[in-house]
C-alpha cells in the first residue's frame, strides 16, 4: 500500500473514531442549576432535640428539602457538602422527586417521580471531613423555576456538632426519625420542620448551551425578610425576569450568599475574599459574577473615624483583589452599591446605625460607582434608599429593621437590574486587567 493510500486510510479511521466519540460523548458541560453557600452551622441553627443528640446530629434521621431550579435540563446530579464537618458524613440513602403542588416547602412528593441517587454506583457514601460528594447523573428533567425535593437519610447521623448547612434557606425542611427517603409524605410523631438546608449545596444539569451567573452576597441577597417558601429573594425575582427574555432564559442564577457574611472576616460563613475560589471560580459554566457585600464589614467595625477609615480602605483593596482574580478567569464581574442601614436618632433597633459608619458607606459607594474597577454597577442604594434621607431605606422598602428590604424592596431591586448586561458581556473580558 502506498504512502498516500495509507494516509487516506488513517484519515478515514480518525474521522470514524471522532464520529463514534461524538455519538457516545454528548457535547456540553455540567452547570449549576441551583446553589446554596455551605456554612458551619451555629449552635442556634442546629436541629432541635431529639435530632440533636448528646454525641451526634441527625442520628437515624430523614431530611427532606425543596430546591428552586434556575435553568432547564434533562439530566441532573446533586452535590452534598461536608465542608465544615470534622468527622465523616455517612450518607445512607438519598432520593430526588417532584413535590406535590410543585411548591417550595412541601413535605409530600409525587411518588411516580421518585428516583434513587447513587454515588460512584453505590446508594451510600462516606464523605470525608472538608470534602463533598457528587451523585451519579440520572435522567430527571427539570424546568427553570421548578421546585424539586431531595430527601436524605443518615442512619448513624454525623458525629460531633460541626455540620455543614445553609441556615438562611427561606424554605421549609422536614425531618423525621427512620428511613423515609421513599415515603410519599414525611409524617409521624417525630416529624418537625425548620427553615434551614442541610448538607445539600448544588444541583447540576448537563447542558450544551447554558451558563451561570454567580452572586456573592450577604443576608440581603440571601433573602432575609423575604417570604418563606415564596422564592421572593431579589435574585429569584431577577431570574423570573430573565426567563421571559430569550437572550437570558438559559443563564442560571447561582445564589452564593449568606446572612452576616463579610468580605474581610469569617463570621456566618467564610469571608468573601476567601471563598471566591470555592463559590465562583471552581464552579463549572460560570460566565458572569457579581459582588454585593460590605455592609457587615462596616457595621461590625467600631464607629470611630479611625476604625472606619481603615475598614473602608480594606474593603476597597479587597474589591480590587476579587476583581483581579475573577478577571483572570475571563469572567466579567458586576457590583452593587451598599444599601442604607441607618435609623432615626430615636430608634435603637439597628445596631449598625451611625453617622460615622454612614460616611464609610458613602465613601465605598463612591468608589464602586466611579472607579471603573467593575464591569458594571447596579446602584441598589439609589433604588431602595430614601431620597429625602439618603442614609436610610425608603419607608416603602424598609422591612422594619432599617437594614433589610421587604419584598417590595426586593422587587424594586430586581426590576432595576439591567438584563442587557448579559448580552453586553457575553464574550467575557480580557484576562489581563
Amino acid at each position: 500500500m502506498g504512502f498516500l493510500h495509507m494516509s487516506a486510510l488513517i484519515t478515514i479511521i480518525l474521522i470514524a473514531i471522532q464520529n463514534v466519540l461524538a455519538a457516545v460523548v454528548p457535547d456540553g458541560r455540567w452547570v449549576d442549576a441551583w446553589t446554596a453557600m455551605p456554612q458551619l452551622t451555629e449552635t442556634t441553627n442546629l436541629p432541635p432535640a431529639p435530632f440533636n443528640g448528646s454525641s451526634s446530629v441527625f442520628f437515624n434521621s430523614t431530611i427532606r428539602q425543596t430546591l428552586h431550579m434556575t435553568i432547564p435540563g434533562d439530566e441532573i446530579r446533586i452535590r452534598f457538602s461536608n465542608a465544615f464537618g470534622v468527622n465523616n458524613l455517612d450518607i445512607t440513602a438519598a432520593t430526588v422527586a417532584l413535590p406535590v403542588g410543585g411548591v417550595s416547602g412541601a413535605s409530600e412528593i409525587i411518588a411516580t417521580t421518585l428516583k434513587n441517587l447513587t454515588f460512584s454506583g453505590s446508594p451510600s457514601f462516606s464523605v470525608p471531613n472538608g470534602a463533598l460528594v457528587v451523585s451519579d447523573p440520572i435522567a430527571f428533567p427539570i424546568k427553570s423555576q421548578q421546585t424539586i425535593t431531595v430527601t436524605l437519610y443518615l442512619a448513624q447521623g454525623q458525629p460531633g456538632f460541626s455540620i455543614t448547612s445553609h441556615p438562611g434557606s427561606r424554605a421549609t425542611t422536614w425531618i423525621s426519625f427512620g428511613n423515609a427517603v421513599h415515603a410519599e409524605n414525611i409524617t409521624g410523631p417525630s416529624t418537625t420542620s425548620l427553615a434551614h438546608w442541610f448538607f445539600v449545596s448544588a444541583v447540576e444539569t448537563f447542558s450544551a448551551s447554558a451558563s451561570a451567573f454567580v452572586i456573592v452576597g450577604d443576608s440581603i441577597t440571601d433573602g432575609r425578610e423575604s417570604t418563606t417558601d415564596g422564592n421572593t429573594r431579589w435574585p429569584d425575582l431577577v431570574l423570573a425576569r430573565m426567563q421571559k427574555n430569550s437572550a437570558t432564559s438559559n443563564i442560571s442564577v447561582n445564589n452564593q450568599a449568606a446572612g452576616g457574611n463579610r468580605i474581610l472576616a469569617d463570621g456566618l460563613g467564610p469571608n468573601a475574599l476567601g471563598r471566591i475560589d470555592r463559590d465562583v471560580l471552581s464552579q463549572t459554566g460560570v460566565k458572569y459574577a457579581m459582588i454585593f457585600e460590605g455592609v457587615n464589614d462596616i457595621g461590625v467595625e467600631a464607629a470611630t473615624t479611625e476604625a472606619q477609615t481603615v475598614i473602608g480602605d480594606r474593603i476597597i483593596a479587597a474589591y480590587k483583589q476579587i476583581v483581579t482574580r475573577v478577571h483572570a478567569a475571563g469572567i466579567p464581574i458586576f457590583a452593587a452599591t451598599i444599601t442604607p442601614f441607618s435609623a432615626p436618632a430615636n430608634v435603637t433597633i439597628q445596631p449598625y446605625s451611625s453617622p460615622v459608619r454612614e460616611v464609610t458607606r458613602q465613601r465605598v459607594n463612591a468608589f464602586i460607582r466611579t472607579s471603573g474597577l467593575f464591569d458594571a454597577v447596579i446602584d441598589f442604594d439609589k433604588v431602595i434608599g430614601d431620597p429625602a434621607i439618603p442614609a436610610q431605606l425608603s419607608p416603602t422598602f424598609n422591612s422594619g429593621d432599617f437594614l433589610h428590604p421587604n419584598v417590595a424592596g426586593y422587587t424594586a431591586m430586581a426590576a432595576a437590574f439591567p438584563l442587557d448586561l448579559f448580552e453586553k458581556f457575553s464574550g467575557g473580558v480580557s484576562r489581563y486587567q
